[in-house]
């Protein structure tokens, strides 16, 4: 007999949202999230381009309004999601929908661009099913971030001495950095640090001190 094996109890009765489908909608709506809290601010400007299932199913499925209430913040259960579109009209966020017929690895796959500005984003995100997600690029950067480990994201000024800043922190604290990776738009401009950590102790702490550092914008915790 074959052993069943599973990571979560979300790999069988999925996950509490609003919508039809958790890979359409649920998912939709944490890969929202996850580039709202990298952006860190209103956007005055969203580009969606959507590919495969995502772009010939988006209106059906509601993943056009699942990825704009994640952009706004909300979580896939949030009884507003439906009205995303509206709420994000009123706050004067330009959004536009990009159905591309291009292959891609995976048909739920989604890449978002933001704008406010001089600030700009752009995060490659895919739904893989049962609510669960993967960020495969950010500002042009490949990589395979499943946010399935504690992960702390900074979006901070490319200035000298950064790394060490933010690595002393973690150092400070006798937390252990799996991996990290460093991304920039360009020299001087925004950059992105990626710090997958082994322990989720101290979350909170380890926040507030990244948050206070010079020249750090942002900081935000996924697992």
């Amino acid at each position: 007999m074959t052993e069943l094996r599973f990571k979560s109890v979300f790999d069988i009765i999925g996950p509490v949202m609003v919508g039809p489908s958790s890979s359409h909608t649920a998912g939709a709506a944490r890969i929202g999230k996850v580039v709202h809290d990298i952006f860190g601010e209103k956007p005055e400007k969203v580009t969606i381009h959507l590919y495969e299932s995502f772009a010939k199913t988006y209106r059906g499925h509601g993943t056009d309004i699942a990825l704009v209430g994640g952009l706004l913040g909300m979580e896939p259960d949030d009884e507003r999601l439906s009205d995303s579109l509206k709420i994000a009209y009123e706050k004067g966020i330009k959004v536009a929908f990009v159905p591309e017929s291009k292959e891609v690895d995976h048909p739920n796959t989604a890449k978002i661009k933001l704008v406010k500005g001089d600030h700009n984003l752009t995060v490659t995100g895919v739904s893989i099913g049962g609510g669960n997600i993967q960020i495969s690029e950010i500002n042009g950067f490949k990589m395979s971030l499943s946010l399935g480990t504690p992960t702390y994201i900074t979006v901070h000024q490319d200035v000298s001495g950064m790394i060490a800043k933010v690595t002393d922190v973690f150092s400070n604290l006798n937390i252990n950095i799996g991996t990290m990776t460093v991304t920039r738009a360009s020299k001087g401009e925004k950059a992105i640090m990626i710090i997958e950590v082994d322990e989720r102790r101290q979350r909170d702490e380890i926040l507030q001190k990244l948050r206070a550092l010079p020249n750090v914008d942002s900081a935000t915790y996924f697992e």
